[in-house]
């Protein structure tokens, strides 16, 4: 059987798609699994109040200092620090969790925590920290509560007031702003949209229709937002599930240029050779896991 990047889903059991636990049970229970790349079909907050470990997140090093909160999104390929010298706390959840409106949707679609218009946000906690451990205190006591039709709704309230408190803290903490804008908004439907169809669709024009906006329209956008057009945008999603595959997986060059949505082979490695100054041989040959 083929090597390829492990993915896992939520638990099972669970009376909803949600779950607080220590960080360093989590890791004692599933080091295995965890020093490995993977992704998960779930969303990770995990609290660092001890230790100052190494996170992975898509070939970026995130330096942990200690009592920091770490935000890894659904699909992102991540490992923990083989050491397991750290401890604290984690919410695990999915969308479907979340999303109980399509206010919810957009929200967790757009938050900056879990979007990568900047980096993997990682949140060093000073005054605030008494404020985020109470609400992961309300948090424990309704999760320990014998399960009824408004647990869900009142943790997912705990959850949004925490996610809402870290994007404050994020942009306090970050020297690029992000500003709230339409310009904004097309960039992240335009990224959302790549995400899904970068394997199939790899034009502007198409992303373009879509969004039901002209090209320029589109480039003004992501130029504003991101400094960058939109078929660099493209190109960058292509090239990370490229890395991904190329490291992670022992796909033959053939299986991840069919994987990628490329006709051949050779049309494959001269646009990744393009972009990296490497052939895919050699960058799999230089990034050994």
């Amino acid at each position: 059987m083929k090597k390829n990047i492990a993915r896992y889903g939520f638990k099972e059991g669970l009376p909803v798609e949600f779950e607080l636990v220590s960080l360093g049970d989590l890791f004692l229970r599933n080091k295995n699994l965890l020093i490995n790349p993977h992704r998960t079909d779930f969303y990770h907050i995990l609290w660092f109040q001890k230790g100052n470990p190494t996170h992975w997140v898509d070939f970026e090093p995130v330096k942990i200092k200690s009592n920091s909160i770490l935000f890894v999104g659904k699909d992102k390929v991540h490992s923990f620090d083989k050491s397991g010298n750290f401890d604290g706390r984690a919410i695990l959840f999915t969308a479907n969790f979340f999303c109980q409106s399509e206010a919810d949707r957009k929200f967790l679609q757009s938050t900056i925590l879990y979007n990568d218009l900047l980096n993997v946000t990682n949140i060093v906690l000073g005054k605030s920290a008494a404020v985020y451990s109470g609400i992961f205190d309300a948090i424990g006591e309704e999760v320990n509560k014998p399960a009824d039709e408004n647990q869900q709704y009142i943790l997912k309230n705990y959850l949004h007031n925490l996610m809402l408190l870290a994007e404050r803290e994020r942009q306090k903490q970050t020297i690029t702003k992000i500003i709230r804008s339409s310009d904004l908004d097309i960039v992240l439907l335009f990224k959302d949209i790549v995400d899904k169809q970068f394997k199939s669709i790899k034009s502007v024009s198409e992303y373009s229709k879509q969004l039901h906006i002209y090209e320029k329209r589109l480039n003004i956008a992501t130029t504003n937002v991101l400094g960058k057009p939109p078929k660099e945008i493209i190109d960058e999603r292509i090239l990370l599930e490229a890395k991904r595959l190329l490291v992670y997986s022992d796909y033959s060059i053939k299986e991840i240029s069919i994987e990628l949505g490329f006709d051949e082979p050779t049309n494959f490695i001269k646009y990744f050779r393009k972009h990296t100054a490497a052939t895919p041989l050699e960058f799999r040959e230089n990034h050994q896991y």
